[in-house]
């Protein structure tokens, strides 16, 4: 994954306006585990379908924010909840 860092520096969580980090690809590794196992959803309350390039998570490390082809979806209902990665 590619994010450029001056973005990364101004992106903030939509919801909470907390600072987001970089996802471990060990994190993104288990997201896309329970994905596969149509274990996750959104905020939204809808399946995660589509497996994760990367991610950013929230200061709190309560949220993730998927990022594909590069580019961070940093909607509010498509933030995955991450008390469902075990």
């Amino acid at each position: 994954m590619n994010l450029d860092k001056d973005l990364l520096a101004i992106l903030c969580c939509p919801e909470t306006k907390q600072a987001v980090v970089l996802a471990d690809e060990q994190l993104i590794q288990k997201v896309n585990g329970a994905i596969e196992r149509g274990a996750i959803k959104n905020k939204a309350q809808k399946p995660v379908t589509e497996k994760l390039d990367g991610g950013l998570i929230r200061s709190d490390s309560k949220i993730l924010y998927p990022v594909r082809e590069d580019i961070p979806v940093m909607l509010i209902d498509e933030g995955i909840p991450l008390d469902q990665v075990s």
